[in-house]
């Protein structure tokens, strides 16, 4: 695909990455020269000066014969202009952009062909704030992610010596559910993939991701780990947009405090919310944290536009005995840094945006992709057409579709059942199938087997 990426920030620069080594043809633009510099020294890219909603600038990076527009700088305005333009002049088939304020957010009607023409409308506040939900709703993962609405969800746990299921072979997994089922996906042993199989052991300390029906989620993590008491008491570190989202989701069933430096913004905070305490201080201030009871807290999230504060808080907070600490990170190096490290769960808004973007660069009926380990892998939702002849997959069973090496198919959606996929197990036309990738290269073999042939058509 011909793309355009308009901003060399941190998202632009991820979504470059991530596409450039998929053979799309790409070209960012941005107004720092230095920026699109060193992207040009590490990826095979075009680059284009200038401001990114002008006209001559979009026809320069290639807007008259572009398939897609992302526009992820740091202005809504001019991700929104830019994207009326490239439609109004260029007509581009897909235009995705970045929109960040609530007040635009909150009026839909805006973004329509009638109005901005925008097909896709990414928001990191909200992707972060709902990825930071699941992982508070499910006590002890550390990835929580949703396919086909939600019914069917990716889980990542580290198997804990104890755990039921630690020490005895995958396929004994089912018998333990009583009547629950789910499918070991991937697991990683010391930072390396092994494929499951029937055979495979688990042991103490393997990341494990499993993929269930969402109601049969806390009967696995069960099995893998101890039992862990459901969250109570939360603190956000930040009251921006992701804590102040937090907090309004999360204030009515749990206890929720805020803590944010800027008076005036803390002061706006308490006024919206209405059960949240809100407290105006330093989150890596350790007599304010002690004061606040840290020690009883079951979650410290550090959701700051600041990633050294966010890590050195979260640090803290888990070093003075709170429960489980989380920390937003941007910079990529970072996130490595912190990885399994004091911080439990790092998150990084970049990762939780690419997925999104793509979904609609997916070759193929893909309606939901999730980039994890960082970028290293991937889980995606595809959707089965066709017959058997026109299709690879359509009638024919789990065990006799020709997967790419260290792909693996955990669940099949059709209708409303979930079927947890079985060698057996054959695909129909229209189900969702939800596959896992250890090794992202493999992508392209995966878009292949999911697109119909000619005799169909």
């Amino acid at each position: 695909m011909k793309i355009i990426i308009l901003g060399a920030g941190q998202v632009g620069t991820t979504v470059a990455y991530n596409l450039s080594t998929e053979a799309n043809d790409i070209t960012v633009v941005d107004q720092d020269s230095h920026l699109l510099r060193d992207l040009q020294d590490r990826l095979d890219i075009r680059t284009v000066l200038g401001q990114a909603s002008h006209p001559g600038v979009l026809q320069r990076a290639g807007a008259d014969d572009a398939d897609m527009i992302i526009a992820v700088t740091n202005s809504d305005e001019t991700n929104m202009v830019a994207c009326q333009t490239a439609w109004t002049l260029f007509h581009t088939p897909t235009k995705i952009a970045r929109v960040r304020a609530p007040e635009y957010l909150s009026h839909p009607a805006l973004f329509s062909q009638g109005a901005l023409p925008i097909d896709v409308l990414i928001s990191p506040e909200q992707l972060v704030t709902d990825y930071i939900l699941r992982l508070i709703e499910h006590p002890g993962a550390l990835q929580v992610l949703d396919f086909a609405g939600g019914r069917v969800r990716l889980v990542a746990v580290r198997a804990y010596y104890g755990g039921p299921l630690v020490g005895h072979e995958l396929r004994t997994l089912n018998e333990h559910l009583s009547g629950a089922e789910a499918r070991v996906a991937a697991i990683y042993r010391k930072g390396r993939a092994i494929q499951p199989e029937g055979h495979t052991v688990i042991e103490p300390d393997d990341e494990v991701f499993f993929v269930a029906a969402a109601n049969n989620i806390p009967a696995v993590m069960a099995e893998l780990r101890k039992a862990e008491k459901p969250f109570r008491r939360l603190i956000f570190a930040g009251g921006g947009n992701i804590g102040k989202r937090l907090a309004s989701a999360l204030e009515n069933d749990y206890r929720v405090k805020i803590i944010e430096h800027n008076e005036e913004q803390a002061r706006r905070v308490s006024e919206d919310l209405h059960h949240t305490i809100v407290l105006q201080g330093d989150a890596a201030d350790e007599d304010l944290l002690l004061e606040e009871n840290i020690e009883d807290t079951d979650v410290f999230c550090a959701v700051t536009n600041d990633d050294e504060a966010n890590i050195l808080s979260a640090m803290l907070a888990k070093r003075l005995g709170a429960r489980k600490v989380m920390a937003l990170i941007n910079r990529a190096a970072y996130v490595d840094l912190v990885h399994s490290g004091t911080v439990d769960i790092a998150i990084s808004p970049q990762h939780a945006t690419i997925g999104t973007l793509l979904t609609h660069v997916r070759r193929g009926d893909v309606v939901m992709v999730h980039s994890l380990r960082r970028g290293a892998a991937e889980a995606i939702e595809a959707v089965a057409h066709g017959d058997k002849v026109s299709s690879r997959v359509v009638g024919r069973a789990v065990e006799d579709v020709k997967l790419p090496a260290g792909t693996s198919i955990g669940a099949i959606v059709r209708g409303d059942q979930v079927i947890i996929a079985h060698h057996d197990t054959v695909i129909e036309s229209e189900d969702h199938v939800i596959l896992f990738l250890t090794d992202k290269r493999r992508i392209t073999d995966v878009e292949r087997l999911f697109q119909v042939g000619i005799t169909f058509l």
